[in-house]
């Protein structure tokens, strides 16, 4: 029995003897680098995570994501900029009704051209007049406005009845009242007789006058207000104009509201009839 266990232990001791110590020692040596890779592993991935971790390299990542992604301005006008040129998204006809908007002019700039003619045109006007200085009319503004004038008529036809009206009565003048529309020279002005009281003339209740030349229809942008003046004068003796001297009637002022209604009435009367005032090649 000795004996037998004794050659157990004799062959035990052989096969570790006959083992390749090479083999024993890469194998030892394959555990040692598996430690030492995962050990490597291990501090890499430690020592990336303190470099990482630095305040610099999160300074530089926030820097890098903000660069990447769009700020909130730039954004706003990316899509400003894609709504105009797809014509505004969802409302396909909201492009086209914005431009064809912007494309009709405005009114204010026309009417401002409008004034600025009306206004060189009767200053041109009121410096002729008083420039002639021959005592035929001369004008004052009513309250410094250039648009409306009180007009005095100093001189009619020294033959005429209404001639010697005004010698007997002490009638210097004839007034009259002239207003000019936005748009004149290319309409008429609106005229008047405030004092004396005429009968006949062409002139009719409130001192609405009767002349062809006054309405849109006879009016021309060439006409000036001097002209205007000495046809009307031209009127007032071939329709045998005269003072009222009648008592109570001849005091009663003629009144501009009344002159307007008069003077529509009146060309709607012509329009349909005919005009049987004196034309502007008598004046």
């Amino acid at each position: 029995m000795a004996t037998l266990l004794r050659k157990i232990g004799l062959i035990r001791l052989h096969d570790r003897d006959t083992e390749d110590p090479k083999h024993h020692q890469g194998s030892l040596k394959g555990t040692k680098g598996n430690q030492k890779n995962n050990t490597n592993k291990h501090c890499q991935t430690a020592n990336e995570t303190n470099i990482l971790s630095t305040p610099e390299i999160k300074a530089k990542k926030l820097d890098q994501h903000g660069k990447d992604k769009p700020s909130g301005k730039d954004k706003q006008g990316k899509d400003a900029k894609e709504k105009q040129q797809t014509g505004g998204g969802g409302g396909g006809g909201g492009g086209s009704k914005a431009t064809s908007a912007s494309s009709i002019p405005p009114l204010a700039p026309h009417r401002q051209h409008c004034t600025q003619v009306r206004t060189r045109r009767l200053m041109k006007e009121l410096q002729e007049i008083r420039r002639l200085g021959d005592n035929f009319i001369s004008v004052e503004l009513v309250e410094d406005n250039l648009y409306d004038w009180n007009v005095k008529l100093h001189q009619v036809d020294k033959d005429s009845a209404l001639w010697q009206d005004m010698k007997e009565t002490s009638t210097e003048f004839i007034l009259l009242n002239v207003t000019f529309p936005d748009n004149f020279p290319f309409s008429p002005p609106f005229m008047r007789v405030l004092t004396p009281r005429l009968e006949n003339g062409y002139v009719l209740d409130g001192g609405a006058i009767c002349m062809e030349l006054l309405t849109p229809r006879g009016w021309s942008s060439a006409y000036t207000v001097e002209a205007v003046m000495r046809q009307f004068a031209a009127s007032l003796v071939k329709g045998q104009g005269r003072i009222c001297r009648k008592s109570g009637k001849s005091k009663k002022a003629f009144s501009r509201k009344e002159a307007e209604a008069t003077f529509k009435s009146l060309v709607k009367t012509h329009e349909k009839y005919g005009w049987v005032s004196p034309p502007v090649s008598d004046g």
